[in-house]
């Protein structure tokens, strides 16, 4: 009978080792075809049979990225784009998330349903009105439409509800025992409720960080001028009309995803235990 048991337990390990390397395999197969085409020969690119290991392998891919566009340019306008856009949403997210869980004032909620609509409407309902409210304000073709837009529309109101699912529950225990002690209403948040939340930031972090580096339709709608571009919309410029410029695209895919493992990187370990938490709660 024990050995059956042992047997099953066994059987089982195996199965799922089994499926969580099918898995790990299926989701790392482009990550590793990405990196093998930006190190192949154009003409080898699409030849068949596919050459699973480059040979020779080369790197001028990465040195014609850069010289025949201004690539990095491209990539600071990403950097710079995404991360203003993440920061302030933390920043404003964190305190309206405090007041809507916290803090009890006339139309609260309502306020919150406002404000949680903005997550109901698809970008692409307001991008006209939009357009042409920028257009008289002349702030077209600049970076304005995907900063200030990206802060208030769906990525600061999915920042709110994150943050104020979080906050509701924060012990309230916590917060009178601050009011005891004296504290205003911004320093309980920012020295006992901000602190305890550094696992949902975190989160918050990845998830803005993300869609803002990875947004194509914003800035094809609201920039002309070549040299603002982001790297979605950067890669479009290597299909031309003599063909894909397959090598370079992978070229410049692979140094796209870097600065996005350096951002998980370095917050993997808060995501991880926000997703813990929330499978105990």
């Amino acid at each position: 009978m024990q050995k059956t048991e042992r047997s099953k337990k066994i059987a089982w390990k195996i199965v799922k080792y089994t499926i969580c390397i099918l898995v790990s395999v299926i989701m790392l197969a482009p990550f590793y075809w990405m990196i093998t085409t930006s190190l192949k020969e154009y003409s080898k690119v699409l030849e068949f049979p596919p050459q699973f290991f480059p040979n020779p392998v080369i790197f001028q891919n990465y040195i014609d990225l850069f010289r025949m566009q201004p690539f990095g340019l491209y990539l600071w306008n990403s950097i710079y784009t995404a991360s203003i856009v993440t920061l302030s949403v933390v920043f404003f997210a964190s305190i309206a998330g405090y007041a809507f869980a916290k803090l009890r004032f006339a139309g609260n909620n309502i306020l919150f349903l406002i404000i949680l609509s903005g997550m109901m409407m698809p970008v692409e309902i307001t991008t006209i009105p939009l357009f042409i409210a920028l257009s008289k304000l002349q702030l077209v073709d600049t970076h304005f439409p995907l900063i200030v837009p990206q802060i208030f529309g769906y990525g600061g109101a999915f920042g709110v509800f994150l943050m104020r699912q979080f906050y509701i529950t924060v012990p309230d225990e916590l917060i009178e025992a601050g009011k005891i002690d004296g504290c205003s209403q911004p320093r309980i948040f920012y020295n006992i409720v901000l602190p305890m939340s550094t696992s949902t930031i975190a989160t918050l972090v990845i998830f803005t960080f993300l869609q803002n580096w990875n947004e194509f339709f914003v800035p094809l709608i609201f920039l002309s001028n070549s040299r603002l571009f982001t790297i979605p919309l950067a890669l479009s410029l290597f299909t031309t009309e003599s063909g894909v410029q397959w090598h370079l695209i992978m070229a410049a895919a692979s140094v796209a995803t870097v600065p996005v493992l350096i951002v998980f990187f370095f917050s993997q370990r808060k995501f991880i235990e926000s997703l813990a938490m929330s499978g105990l709660k």
